[in-house]
C-alpha cells in the first residue's frame, strides 16, 4: 500500500521546474509522446513543451508568460482559464508554450514563476471577492492570444468579483482615462461562468495605467465594503 508521505516535497522529476506563489506549478516536456503531440496539434517542429498552471489568477500569469516569451525562444500554444480560484468566483489558468528544446521551454517555465510571484502583489483577496490587475507597456503573443490585445501596445487589465465590483471598476476606468476596449468579458461572456467582470484595454501607456489604477481604487473600496480586508499574496507594484 502506497504511502504518500513517503514521497518527498522536493520533487526529482526531470519534468519538474518549480513552484510559485497561487498554487503555480511549471514543468517541462522534452519529446511529447507521438499520439499526445497529434491530439494535441502542436505545430511539428515543437517536440518540447513548458507547461504552467496556477489553481488561482490568470492576468499576472499570462502577462508573466508574456514576458518569458519574449525573452525566449518558445511560442504560446495553448492558454485556458478554467473554472477554479479554489472555490471562489473567478478562475485559475492553464498555459503551454512550445519550444524545439527542452532547455528553452525550462528557460521560459523558470522566468514565468519569478515572475507570477512579482506579479500576484496585484492580486487581492477577500472572504467575499477578489480583484486583479494587470499592466504592460508592450503586449506581446499572451496577451495577444488570450485577451486580443494589440500588439506591442500598452496593454491594462482589471477584475473584479462579484461581478457587479468589476463592472463599476470597468465603467470608472473607462470614465478615467482615453482608452480603448480590446476586451469585455462576463459569467456569460468569455468566462468560464466565473463571478467576475473583466476589462482589458489599449491606448497611451500613461492612460491604460490611469485606467487600472482608477479601478484598483474603486475597487479595493467596494471589496473592503463587503466586510473583510483582502490578503495579498505578493507586494503591490503598479503606481
Amino acid at each position: 500500500m502506497i504511502n504518500v508521505h513517503d514521497i518527498s516535497m522536493n520533487c526529482q522529476l526531470t519534468e519538474f521546474v518549480g513552484t510559485a506563489v497561487l498554487d503555480s506549478i511549471g514543468l517541462v516536456i522534452g519529446g511529447v509522446d507521438e499520439q499526445l503531440h497529434k491530439q494535441m496539434g502542436i505545430p511539428e517542429k515543437y517536440r518540447a513543451l513548458g507547461v504552467f498552471s496556477s489553481r488561482t489568477g490568470a492576468a499576472g500569469q499570462i502577462t508573466a508568460a508574456d514576458e518569458a516569451v519574449k525573452m525566449t525562444n518558445t511560442e504560446v500554444l495553448i492558454i485556458d482559464l478554467p473554472r477554479d480560484t479554489k472555490g471562489w468566483g473567478g478562475h485559475g489558468n492553464y498555459i503551454v508554450l512550445g519550444a524545439e528544446n527542452v532547455e528553452e521551454a525550462r528557460h521560459a517555465i523558470s522566468l514565468m514563476l519569478e515572475l507570477t510571484n512579482k506579479n500576484a502583489g496585484e492580486l487581492y483577496i477577500s472572504e467575499a471577492g477578489h480583484l486583479e490587475f494587470a499592466y504592460s507597456a508592450s503586449a506581446g503573443q499572451a496577451l495577444h492570444k488570450a485577451f486580443q490585445a494589440p500588439m506591442h501596445q500598452a496593454f491594462g487589465f482589471l477584475c473584479g468579483s462579484p461581478a457587479a465590483i468589476g463592472l463599476v471598476m470597468a465603467d470608472r476606468a473607462l470614465k478615467s482615462a482615453d482608452v480603448e476596449i480590446v476586451s469585455y468579458m462576463t459569467p456569460s461572456i468569455g468566462t468560464s461562468h466565473s463571478n467576475e467582470v473583466i476589462l482589458a484595454v489599449t491606448g497611451d501607456a500613461s492612460a491604460v495605467k490611469e485606467a487600472v489604477l482608477t479601478a484598483r481604487e474603486i475597487g479595493l473600496q467596494l471589496l473592503i465594503s463587503m466586510g473583510s480586508y483582502p490578503e495579498i499574496p505578493g507586494i503591490p507594484f503598479l503606481e
